[in-house]
């Protein structure tokens, strides 16, 4: 399916909080003839549309029932401003945030993010305690807080050891036997590369939900398994040409900024497993010029040139 370019030339400047297209990126989006039907969820703009508006809050809803094991199902849910924006701008990148409050209370924080970052683990813990604290209450208080919840949408795989890597992890306040300590904190990370159900192999409305993130920017039409109420919703309001020529122009920005980060994250993968292969290679040059082994084979099985084996 053709998409649109990616031409660094093509930019959309804002101006007067209202967002306008150079002639150069209008002449490159004229020339693309198709474009995706749906929008890429793995953006800000794609993921807000989804589940940080008022209208959709019932996609929300029924994504939250369908991946925490609540105790009881969420009936309703009041958006709230998060105080917890990270403070520098490669986070706020990284990292899409909706926060919400359900009908008990509960806090919410659902996120989208889109690279790996260093101490994910901790970040995630970090910015978990702001719902936290807020809860703290002036003068007397018992410090009964009220539950906490963090989904995190993946789109990369923090597991490094494949033997160990699990598509959906729920982490909770556990003993050493295993026994819930605290049922007021739970976090649940879903990998989202590590998904590859087909359709015939969705049995749960969790495997839908993930379905449906993984593949809506390559679905040309609704699946029949996603044929009721709450998905064809999603897909509409996921539809490209039901968005208004402002809010297209803000999702094209939104969709170059991930496609950049993107090829940022595979540029810098690349370049590591070509290090790593470089590395391996001197170390096994190395290896056989000590034990007397001639440089033409060594040239041979390491591929390393003669005059980069003379200097080892």
């Amino acid at each position: 399916m053709k998409k649109w370019g990616t031409n660094a030339s093509c930019f959309l400047p804002f101006k007067s909080a209202k967002i306008t297209l150079s002639y150069a990126c209008k002449r490159e989006f004229a020339m693309n003839d198709k474009v995706a039907r749906y929008i890429n969820p793995y953006t800000d703009f794609g993921f807000k549309k989804l589940f940080g508006e008022e209208a959709n809050k019932d996609l929300l809803i029924d994504f939250l029932n369908a991946v925490l094991p609540l105790k009881s199902k969420i009936v309703s849910l009041t958006f709230r401003n998060p105080e917890q924006l990270p403070d520098n701008n490669v986070d706020r990148k990284a990292i899409f945030d909706i926060a919400c409050t359900g009908e008990h209370n509960e806090q919410f924080t659902v996120e989208m993010q889109k690279a790996r970052q260093k101490y994910f683990k901790d970040r995630a813990l970090f910015y978990l305690s702001f719902p936290i604290q807020r809860q703290a209450q002036k003068g007397d208080w018992d410090f009964n807080l009220n539950p906490v919840y963090l989904v995190a949408v993946l789109n990369f795989t923090y597991d490094e050891n494949e033997e160990k890597q699990k598509i959906y992890r729920l982490v909770s306040l556990k003993d050493q036997d295993g026994e819930e300590f605290l049922d007021k904190l739970k976090m649940v990370f879903l990998q989202m590369p590590l998904f590859s159900l087909t359709e015939p192999e969705l049995k749960t409305r969790k495997d839908k939900w993930m379905y449906f993130l993984k593949n809506l920017e390559d679905f040309d039409e609704i699946p029949s398994i996603l044929r009721e109420p709450v998905f064809e919703k999603a897909f509409s309001e996921a539809e490209y040409y039901r968005l208004s020529p402002l809010l297209q122009e803000q999702y094209q920005r939104d969709l170059m900024a991930y496609r950049d980060n993107v090829n940022v994250v595979e540029t810098a993968r690349r370049e590591g497993e070509a290090k790593g292969k470089a590395e391996k290679a001197a170390e096994t040059a190395r290896k056989m010029k000590a034990d007397g082994v001639e440089v033409s084979l060594i040239t041979k099985y390491t591929g390393l040139p003669a005059s980069e084996i003379e200097r080892l």
